[in-house]
Protein backbone atom coordinates (compact mmCIF):
# COMPACT_ATOMS: atom_id res chain seq x y z
CA UNK A 1 0.00 0.00 0.00
CA UNK A 2 1.35 3.54 -1.26
CA UNK A 3 2.09 6.00 1.89
CA UNK A 4 -0.76 8.10 0.46
CA UNK A 5 -3.43 5.59 0.47
CA UNK A 6 -2.14 4.51 3.63
CA UNK A 7 -2.25 7.83 5.47
CA UNK A 8 -5.89 8.70 3.79
CA UNK A 9 -7.66 5.42 4.68
CA UNK A 10 -6.70 5.94 8.79
CA UNK A 11 -8.92 7.84 10.25
CA UNK A 12 -9.60 6.94 13.97
CA UNK A 13 -8.00 5.48 17.01
CA UNK A 14 -9.16 3.28 19.56
CA UNK A 15 -7.09 3.28 23.15
CA UNK A 16 -7.32 1.14 26.47
CA UNK A 17 -4.81 1.49 29.35
CA UNK A 18 -4.24 -0.03 32.44
CA UNK A 19 -1.76 -0.17 35.76
CA UNK A 20 -1.69 -1.70 38.88
CA UNK A 21 0.91 -2.25 41.60
CA UNK A 22 1.02 -5.73 41.98
CA UNK A 23 1.12 -8.23 44.52
CA UNK A 24 4.83 -7.33 46.29
CA UNK A 25 4.93 -3.70 45.67
CA UNK A 26 3.16 -1.10 48.61
CA UNK A 27 3.43 1.99 45.41
CA UNK A 28 2.82 2.06 42.06
CA UNK A 29 6.13 4.00 40.47
CA UNK A 30 4.81 3.53 36.91
CA UNK A 31 2.48 6.03 34.74
CA UNK A 32 0.87 6.18 31.61
CA UNK A 33 -0.20 8.78 29.80
CA UNK A 34 -3.16 9.96 26.70
CA UNK A 35 -3.38 12.89 24.85
CA UNK A 36 -4.68 14.20 22.07
CA UNK A 37 -3.26 17.63 20.75
CA UNK A 38 -2.70 20.21 18.17
CA UNK A 39 -1.36 23.70 18.20
CA UNK A 40 -4.30 25.13 20.07
CA UNK A 41 -5.21 22.67 22.93
CA UNK A 42 -4.55 19.57 24.08
CA UNK A 43 -7.06 16.73 25.99
CA UNK A 44 -6.07 13.91 28.62
CA UNK A 45 -7.48 10.81 27.45
CA UNK A 46 -9.91 8.78 29.43
CA UNK A 47 -8.44 5.09 29.98
CA UNK A 48 -10.23 3.62 27.41
CA UNK A 49 -12.18 5.82 24.23
CA UNK A 50 -11.94 6.10 20.47
CA UNK A 51 -11.59 9.09 18.25
CA UNK A 52 -10.64 11.06 15.07
CA UNK A 53 -7.46 11.73 14.04
CA UNK A 54 -8.29 13.86 10.89
CA UNK A 55 -7.99 17.35 13.17
CA UNK A 56 -5.74 16.04 16.08
CA UNK A 57 -2.56 13.89 16.65
CA UNK A 58 -2.12 11.73 19.67
CA UNK A 59 0.64 10.84 21.84
CA UNK A 60 0.51 7.41 24.44
CA UNK A 61 3.45 7.05 26.88
CA UNK A 62 4.17 4.75 29.66
CA UNK A 63 6.99 5.55 32.33
CA UNK A 64 8.57 3.12 34.93
CA UNK A 65 10.31 5.12 37.74
CA UNK A 66 13.04 4.54 40.41
CA UNK A 67 14.24 5.88 43.06
CA UNK A 68 14.13 5.65 47.14
CA UNK A 69 10.83 5.82 49.03
CA UNK A 70 8.36 7.54 46.10
CA UNK A 71 11.11 9.01 44.41
CA UNK A 72 10.46 6.54 41.22
CA UNK A 73 6.60 7.53 41.62
CA UNK A 74 7.85 10.86 41.40
CA UNK A 75 9.82 10.41 38.59
CA UNK A 76 7.14 8.93 36.41
CA UNK A 77 4.64 11.69 37.24
CA UNK A 78 7.73 14.28 36.01
CA UNK A 79 7.95 12.73 32.59
CA UNK A 80 4.48 12.94 31.70
CA UNK A 81 3.90 15.94 32.85
CA UNK A 82 6.86 17.61 30.66
CA UNK A 83 5.21 15.58 27.56
CA UNK A 84 1.70 17.21 27.93
CA UNK A 85 3.24 20.74 28.18
CA UNK A 86 5.90 20.53 25.36
CA UNK A 87 4.46 18.48 22.56
CA UNK A 88 1.87 21.05 22.05
CA UNK A 89 4.11 23.55 21.83
CA UNK A 90 5.87 21.55 18.92
CA UNK A 91 3.23 21.07 17.19
CA UNK A 92 2.08 25.09 17.32
CA UNK A 93 6.02 25.70 16.39
CA UNK A 94 5.08 23.54 13.03
CA UNK A 95 2.01 25.03 11.77
CA UNK A 96 4.25 28.14 12.27
CA UNK A 97 6.74 27.29 9.51
CA UNK A 98 9.14 26.04 11.86
CA UNK A 99 10.71 23.35 10.43
CA UNK A 100 11.29 20.62 13.13
CA UNK A 101 11.10 16.64 12.73
CA UNK A 102 10.05 14.12 14.68
CA UNK A 103 13.03 12.82 15.65
CA UNK A 104 14.22 16.41 16.61
CA UNK A 105 11.08 16.95 18.99
CA UNK A 106 11.11 13.90 20.54
CA UNK A 107 14.78 13.93 21.57
CA UNK A 108 14.20 17.75 23.14
CA UNK A 109 11.30 16.16 24.89
CA UNK A 110 14.13 13.60 26.25
CA UNK A 111 16.67 15.89 27.55
CA UNK A 112 14.02 18.21 29.02
CA UNK A 113 12.86 15.02 30.80
CA UNK A 114 16.35 14.39 31.83
CA UNK A 115 17.36 18.18 32.73
CA UNK A 116 14.19 18.34 35.19
CA UNK A 117 14.41 14.63 37.00
CA UNK A 118 18.49 15.92 37.59
CA UNK A 119 17.76 19.19 38.82
CA UNK A 120 14.95 17.87 41.49
CA UNK A 121 16.97 15.06 42.32
CA UNK A 122 19.86 17.32 43.38
CA UNK A 123 17.83 19.93 45.04
CA UNK A 124 16.13 17.60 47.25
CA UNK A 125 17.74 14.54 48.90
CA UNK A 126 14.58 12.55 49.32
CA UNK A 127 14.61 12.57 45.30
CA UNK A 128 18.48 11.60 44.81
CA UNK A 129 19.31 9.34 42.18
CA UNK A 130 15.19 9.56 40.80
CA UNK A 131 15.26 8.06 37.45
CA UNK A 132 12.77 6.86 35.21
CA UNK A 133 12.41 5.13 31.75
CA UNK A 134 10.46 6.52 28.94
CA UNK A 135 8.53 4.78 26.28
CA UNK A 136 6.37 6.93 23.49
CA UNK A 137 4.55 6.81 20.41
CA UNK A 138 3.19 9.58 18.10
CA UNK A 139 0.54 8.48 16.02
CA UNK A 140 -0.73 10.58 13.02
CA UNK A 141 -2.24 9.66 10.01
CA UNK A 142 -0.66 6.96 8.46
CA UNK A 143 2.42 6.91 10.85
CA UNK A 144 3.50 6.35 14.25
CA UNK A 145 6.25 7.33 15.43
CA UNK A 146 7.94 6.63 18.53
CA UNK A 147 10.68 7.11 20.90
CA UNK A 148 12.24 5.00 23.80
CA UNK A 149 15.09 4.52 26.71
CA UNK A 150 15.00 1.99 29.53
CA UNK A 151 13.76 -1.34 29.43
CA UNK A 152 9.87 -0.94 28.80
CA UNK A 153 8.34 -1.46 25.89
CA UNK A 154 6.66 -0.61 22.63
CA UNK A 155 5.02 -3.74 20.35
CA UNK A 156 3.81 -3.40 17.16
CA UNK A 157 1.22 -5.86 15.48
CA UNK A 158 0.64 -5.45 11.72
CA UNK A 159 -2.80 -6.81 10.75
CA UNK A 160 -1.42 -7.43 7.11
CA UNK A 161 1.73 -9.61 8.44
CA UNK A 162 0.16 -10.97 11.36
CA UNK A 163 2.55 -11.85 14.48
CA UNK A 164 4.43 -9.39 17.45
CA UNK A 165 7.39 -7.40 16.93
CA UNK A 166 8.81 -5.63 19.68
CA UNK A 167 9.98 -1.82 18.26
CA UNK A 168 12.02 -0.95 21.73
CA UNK A 169 15.48 -2.20 22.40
CA UNK A 170 15.57 -2.78 26.37
CA UNK A 171 18.70 -0.76 27.02
CA UNK A 172 20.56 -4.06 29.46
CA UNK A 173 22.78 -5.87 28.99
CA UNK A 174 20.57 -8.74 28.69
CA UNK A 175 18.57 -7.06 26.08
CA UNK A 176 21.16 -6.69 23.71
CA UNK A 177 22.35 -10.75 24.27
CA UNK A 178 18.91 -11.40 23.25
CA UNK A 179 18.98 -8.96 20.06
CA UNK A 180 22.12 -10.91 19.00
CA UNK A 181 20.43 -14.38 19.38
CA UNK A 182 23.40 -15.32 22.51
CA UNK A 183 20.28 -15.96 24.97
CA UNK A 184 16.64 -16.97 24.53
CA UNK A 185 12.81 -15.19 25.36
CA UNK A 186 13.16 -17.88 28.20
CA UNK A 187 16.69 -17.16 29.07
CA UNK A 188 16.21 -13.56 28.86
CA UNK A 189 13.59 -13.31 31.55
CA UNK A 190 14.81 -14.68 34.07
CA UNK A 191 18.80 -13.92 34.00
CA UNK A 192 19.69 -12.33 37.15
CA UNK A 193 20.76 -8.76 35.60
CA UNK A 194 17.51 -8.53 33.24
CA UNK A 195 16.51 -5.58 35.06
CA UNK A 196 20.30 -3.93 35.51
CA UNK A 197 19.86 -0.26 33.27
CA UNK A 198 22.00 0.57 30.89
CA UNK A 199 20.68 4.17 30.39
CA UNK A 200 17.69 5.54 31.48
CA UNK A 201 16.30 9.45 32.27
CA UNK A 202 17.44 11.63 35.51
CA UNK A 203 19.84 9.90 37.84
CA UNK A 204 23.94 10.09 36.79
CA UNK A 205 23.19 9.27 33.44
CA UNK A 206 25.56 11.92 31.53
CA UNK A 207 23.82 11.91 27.95
CA UNK A 208 20.34 11.17 26.64
CA UNK A 209 20.19 9.17 23.53
CA UNK A 210 16.77 7.64 22.98
CA UNK A 211 16.08 5.22 20.55
CA UNK A 212 14.45 6.73 17.77
CA UNK A 213 11.71 4.99 14.74
CA UNK A 214 8.85 5.28 12.75
CA UNK A 215 6.59 2.88 11.60
CA UNK A 216 3.55 3.27 8.34
CA UNK A 217 0.33 1.67 9.79
CA UNK A 218 -2.84 0.90 8.37
CA UNK A 219 -6.45 -0.18 9.25
CA UNK A 220 -5.86 -3.15 12.11
CA UNK A 221 -2.73 -2.84 12.83
CA UNK A 222 -1.78 -2.75 17.09
CA UNK A 223 0.44 -0.85 19.35
CA UNK A 224 1.21 -1.99 22.37
CA UNK A 225 2.97 0.20 25.57
CA UNK A 226 3.59 -2.07 28.60
CA UNK A 227 6.25 -1.64 31.62
CA UNK A 228 8.44 -4.70 32.32
CA UNK A 229 6.00 -5.89 34.99
CA UNK A 230 4.03 -7.10 32.10
CA UNK A 231 6.56 -8.87 30.39
CA UNK A 232 7.85 -10.68 33.40
CA UNK A 233 4.54 -12.05 33.84
CA UNK A 234 3.91 -13.10 29.89
CA UNK A 235 5.56 -14.18 27.29
CA UNK A 236 5.24 -11.97 23.53
CA UNK A 237 3.01 -14.99 22.24
CA UNK A 238 0.68 -14.46 25.11
CA UNK A 239 0.69 -11.03 24.02
CA UNK A 240 -0.39 -11.78 20.59
CA UNK A 241 -3.04 -14.14 21.85
CA UNK A 242 -4.55 -11.96 24.08
CA UNK A 243 -4.70 -9.27 21.68
CA UNK A 244 -5.61 -10.91 18.53
CA UNK A 245 -8.40 -10.81 17.02
CA UNK A 246 -8.49 -7.04 17.58
CA UNK A 247 -9.87 -5.72 20.51
CA UNK A 248 -12.53 -3.77 21.44
CA UNK A 249 -12.77 -1.29 23.68
CA UNK A 250 -15.25 -0.63 26.56
CA UNK A 251 -16.34 -0.49 30.15
CA UNK A 252 -16.68 -3.94 30.10
CA UNK A 253 -13.54 -5.24 27.66
CA UNK A 254 -11.00 -3.20 28.36
CA UNK A 255 -7.89 -5.07 26.21
CA UNK A 256 -5.02 -3.34 28.50
CA UNK A 257 -6.37 -4.27 31.68
CA UNK A 258 -6.95 -8.16 30.22
CA UNK A 259 -2.90 -8.19 29.56
CA UNK A 260 -1.89 -6.32 33.10
CA UNK A 261 -4.47 -8.47 35.01
CA UNK A 262 -2.82 -11.99 33.43
CA UNK A 263 0.51 -10.82 34.14
CA UNK A 264 -0.17 -10.08 37.24
CA UNK A 265 -2.14 -12.84 37.77
CA UNK A 266 1.01 -14.98 36.41
CA UNK A 267 3.68 -12.75 38.26
CA UNK A 268 2.83 -9.61 39.86
CA UNK A 269 6.36 -9.15 41.35
CA UNK A 270 6.37 -5.21 40.04
CA UNK A 271 4.23 -2.70 38.96
CA UNK A 272 2.59 -3.65 35.37
CA UNK A 273 1.13 -1.15 33.28
CA UNK A 274 0.02 -1.19 29.63
CA UNK A 275 -1.63 0.87 27.09
CA UNK A 276 -3.15 -1.10 23.52
CA UNK A 277 -3.79 1.30 20.65
CA UNK A 278 -5.49 -0.24 17.84
CA UNK A 279 -5.55 1.68 14.08
CA UNK A 280 -9.06 1.97 12.41
CA UNK A 281 -10.46 2.93 9.72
Amino acid sequence: MSEASTTSSIRTLKWSGWTDRGKVRSNNEDSFLGLRFNAMEVNRLGKYGEASLEQMDYVFAVCDGMGGAKAGEFASQIATEKITTMLPRAFQHAASGLESGFGDVLTELFAQVHKALAYVGSSYEECNGMETTLTLGWLTPGWMYYAHIGDTRIYYLPRRLGGIRQLSHDDTYVGWLFRNGQINEREARTHPRRSVLQKSLGGSNQFVEPQLGAVACEPGDIFLLCTDGVTDGLYDSALLDLLRPAPTTSADENPARTVVQMSVQNSGRDNATALVIEVGV
